[in-house]
């Protein structure tokens, strides 16, 4: 029985130590900065890159809300499974040391060894009382940080209460302070008829890169570009989870609405829907290499716009959740909150290549 009382002390400190360096508090920081930083985006001399930053903080700021309260009912249901186990076992040494404690010296006296064996077993209890007291000590922090955690899950749902409108105000106010941008340089004019002919003329995507040159009113001013020293190095244009090959490209998962960006400068060579891959963006980073993103849901720019690393070129599809949706995703750690997948494409001379050799795929965006 003391073995299994120490282990259960054990379990718990162990968790208590944990429960003291919450990640959800963090997250619910990164997301009241994100929402303080709205309207300053929005009055910003450079809304796009303010609006940017402000989306990218929500999302960082809902994944690590998600994550820590994933962490956070693991701990609860932990600290409760222990707490259980502990009050048994305290419960029946108090009712021992009560007992003995309540009982008349000439009781006491009456050990089936004798006044030998009735002196020892008081030592006994009077070396387990300080241990037992610490014990009950550790108990009550145990149920402090139970009473702890379910606040921070507390506050989270009321932090969310101005998270999520606050992140889609961004996202609208995004997209019009780009329908509304005119300072970028081009390098090409789109002709509409030539596209729509091109697209109407191709059934595969190599056809139709292969026919991209023809997009244009006039010849296409040559690209100066080189991102050659960041092979290898590029971040994903998106937040997300990386899942693997997926035909000639791979698949990034992410939660709705996500902001899709531009990780480094490029021209946008097409922007617009394209066979059965949905709304799709190509981006030209320097000659013979083409960056293309399909699956979304909104797409940004002007075919033959110049524009710099971080631009946002799209959202996501998917409706951003309720917040007791979220709240039930970020417990059941399944992944389920990340439910739109951005199929991605590089493509060096024509052909597509793994990229893997361009991106780091390795990492979470």
């Amino acid at each position: 029985m003391i073995l299994r009382l120490a282990l259960c002390a054990g379990v718990i400190c162990g968790a208590v130590g944990a429960a003291q360096t919450d990640p959800a508090t963090a997250a619910i920081e990164q997301l009241e900065t994100a929402h303080q930083s709205l309207r300053a985006a929005e009055a910003s001399p450079d809304p796009v890159q303010a609006l940017t930053r402000t989306i990218h903080a929500y999302e960082a700021g809902l994944d690590a809300m998600g994550d820590g309260l994933r962490i956070a009912a693991a701990r609860e249901a932990q600290l409760n499974q222990a707490l259980a186990l502990r009050e048994t076992e305290i419960a029946r040494f108090l009712m021992v040391l009560q007992a003995a404690e309540a009982a008349p010296p000439a009781v006491a006296l009456m050990h089936p060894a004798g006044p030998d064996g009735a002196a020892r077993a008081q030592i006994m209890m009077a070396e387990m009382k300080p241990a037992l007291q610490q014990q009950a000590e550790e108990l009550r922090i145990a149920l402090d940080e139970v009473r702890i955690l379910q606040a921070a899950q507390a506050q989270a749902a009321t932090v969310l209460q101005k998270a999520l409108p606050g992140a889609e105000q961004a996202r609208s106010a995004l997209s019009d302070a780009i329908a509304a941008r005119t300072e970028l340089p081009t390098r090409f004019r789109e002709d509409p008829v030539r596209t729509a002919i091109l697209i109407s003329s191709v059934e595969t995507l190599d056809e139709f890169t292969s026919g991209l040159s023809q997009i244009s009113a006039q010849p296409i001013a040559l690209s100066t570009g080189d991102v050659s020293d960041r092979k290898g190095a590029l971040d994903l244009p998106v937040q997300g989870n990386v899942q693997g090959p997926s035909g000639a490209g791979i698949t990034v998962t992410t939660r709705p609405r996500a902001l899709v960006t531009s990780p480094t400068a490029a021209t946008i060579r097409y922007r617009g829907p394209l066979l059965d891959m949905g709304n799709v963006v190509i981006l030209e980073p320097q000659p013979d290499l083409l960056l293309l993103f399909a699956g979304l849901e909104d797409a940004f720019g002007r075919i033959g716009d110049v524009i710099p690393a971080g631009t946002p070129v799209g959202f996501m599809g998917g409706n951003t959740p309720e917040i007791g949706t979220i709240l039930s995703l970020s417990g059941d750690g399944t992944g389920a909150h990340q439910s739109e997948a951005l199929y991605m494409e590089v493509r060096e001379g024509g052909r597509p290549v793994d990229p893997a050799t361009w991106f780091r795929t390795d990492k979470d965006g």
